[in-house]
């Protein structure tokens, strides 16, 4: 593989996070906007997810 085209590839992916990034930033947001969540639920639970293994994590899902 070329050295340019993984830059490539990087510069894809980097685009490809920011997007997700936005769209994620933008869902907070409009729950917050619309008094669904508060900034300390998504605070305690970034905390508590960032603390959980992946298999915690899907063992979660699966209840």
């Amino acid at each position: 593989m070329s050295n340019l085209n993984i830059l490539s590839q990087l510069s894809d992916m980097k685009e490809v996070d920011y997007r997700n990034t936005l769209a994620l930033a933008s869902i907070i947001e409009l729950l917050v906007d619309k008094g669904i969540i508060n900034r300390n639920d998504i605070a305690i639970k970034a905390k508590e997810l960032d603390n959980m293994s992946i298999d915690d994590i899907k063992l979660k899902r699966m209840r």
